[in-house]
């Protein structure tokens, strides 16, 4: 299968929708449409940081609506639709940003730590694609929906068993999102977005953790030191991966991986697969 094609790319976005815009990525991307003149609807669970997000956008000058929203809720996500539809008439380009994480061995990973991430990251995703993308192809007007994955949905790594899986079903979700908005030929173009570890505050995203979801793994000093040291030395931050995300929405371009050091995690992964096709494996039946 190739690459899904995002030939819908839009010369003249009027509105924004970003969840998880409370900060990291989500508050610099909500800051980069603001710059573009795009008016900007945001949503977080967290209403201090959305607040904080609310108060710079509208300093640019541009139309602003926040909402308090919980992805993993598709009935919080439906009414952020509802608010967007009310407020701007509709929304043409849909950031589906939220995210959290846990770290620590597969097998120490808890009921309530699967539930959580998998809410959060995955269906936060879907409910955001389930809410928005029918009004979208009702409008009948070039769109855009962009994901935001990570390069842990496209390489492993030890101790991130839950975030991965999360991660890699966003990216396999895009790319079907993709091929089925193609052959329903529909204006809307499909983008995922994969960085490495840059400074944002995912590290702490315990911190809007529900309280019914309290169990979790043993936290693991090694682990929490190298989601640490990743962040330290990460080359770029949120605002070039806002801006290398606009860039590729404009150029219809589906994947966004902006730290170099990804291409070699995913050819190693890809080498492991190509080469299993070469060996012997007993016949079955």
């Amino acid at each position: 299968m190739t690459a899904p094609s995002t030939p819908h790319a839009l010369a003249a976005p009027a509105v924004a929708a970003i969840t998880g815009a409370g900060s990291g990525i989500g508050r610099a991307l909500a800051l980069a449409c603001a710059g573009e003149g795009m008016a900007v609807a945001l949503a977080d669970v967290e209403t201090e940081a959305l607040a904080a997000t609310e108060a710079l956008v509208r300093s640019t000058g541009v139309p602003t609506l926040a909402q308090r929203c919980d992805v993993s809720r598709a009935a919080d996500v439906e009414a952020f639709a509802q608010a967007c539809d009310d407020r701007f008439g509709g929304v043409d380009w849909l950031f589906n940003n939220a995210g959290v994480a846990v770290l620590g061995p597969a097998w120490t990973a808890t009921e309530a730590d699967w539930q959580w991430v998998l809410g959060v990251n995955v269906l936060g995703v879907a409910n955001g694609v389930r809410s928005f993308v029918p009004r979208m192809r009702a409008r009948g007007r070039p769109a855009h929906v962009i994901n935001t994955a990570s390069a842990a949905g496209l390489a492993t790594l030890a101790g991130s068993a839950v975030y991965s899986a999360s991660k890699h079903a966003v990216v396999a979700f895009s790319e079907c999102l993709a091929h089925d908005l193609e052959q329903a030929g529909a204006p809307i173009g499909v983008t995922v977005v994969c960085p490495s570890l840059l400074p944002t505050g995912i590290h702490a995203s315990q911190r809007n953790r529900p309280s019914t979801l309290s169990d979790t793994v043993a936290p693991a000093a090694a682990y929490d030191e190298r989601v640490r040291q990743g962040m330290a030395a990460s080359p770029i931050d949120a605002t070039d991966v806002a801006a290398a995300t606009l860039a590729a929405i404009r150029a219809g371009r589906f994947y966004v991986i902006p730290h170099s050091q990804t291409g070699g995690s995913v050819q190693r992964r890809m080498n492991a697969i190509l080469d299993d096709f070469g060996k012997e494996h007993p016949q079955v039946g």
